[in-house]
């Protein structure tokens, strides 16, 4: 009898932890039905035509399956623009001045679409330029997945990095990563790593 009682406990036990785990995955099936496929943006500012976060970017949303865009500005860059050994230059004076926010043309379309923003921009004085911030402050980015990635001719992305989570503390900034050169093999084992 005493037998029969413990193998009845044990049942129910069994049963309620099944039921629980059911539940349990009914849930997750939901929150993906709900959350939908993963969707990825690659959002870019590059200051050439021919520059080479540009070529960068189109290869990461090749490997990421991302759709394109690019933060372009209202005026854009020339070469004197760009020449941070002149202390009068646009960029030199842009960078100068934390709250600097060079003018972009437009918004992304149907962001609410996205749920992975790849950003991927140059380097200039160790830290995105702020045509990267103006990029943030006029799409709403809240509740994505956001992950950095750039160029530079000798500086790492850990100013960029820092300065944007700083600036940027409620949005969700994964990390970030210098791709310079990166073949497409190398760009798909980034993409990979954002992805586990």
């Amino acid at each position: 009898m005493k037998t029969n009682k413990i193998i009845a406990v044990v049942a129910c036990a069994a049963m309620l932890m099944s039921t629980a785990a059911c539940g349990q995955k009914t849930k997750k099936a939901a929150d993906s039905v709900a959350n939908g496929p993963e969707k990825a943006l690659v959002a870019y500012f590059s200051a050439s035509e021919t520059g080479n976060t540009r070529v960068l970017a189109k290869k990461v949303a090749e490997a990421a399956g991302a759709d394109l865009y690019e933060i372009t500005p209202d005026t854009l860059y020339t070469a004197a623009d760009l020449d941070w050994t002149v202390e009068d230059s646009r960029s030199t004076i842009e960078m100068r001045d934390s709250t600097s926010r060079p003018a972009i043309k437009g918004t992304v379309e149907n962001l609410a679409d996205y749920n992975v923003v790849y950003v991927g921009f140059p380097v200039w004085w160790n830290s995105a330029p702020h045509v990267v911030n103006t990029f943030f402050e006029t799409n709403d980015l809240s509740g994505k997945t956001i992950w950095l990635f750039g160029t530079s001719g000798g500086t790492t992305l850990a100013g960029a990095l820092k300065d944007l989570k700083a600036a940027y503390p409620a949005l969700d900034i994964k990390g970030a990563e210098l791709l310079n050169g990166a073949t497409q093999e190398q760009v798909a084992d980034y993409v990979a790593k954002t992805r586990e």
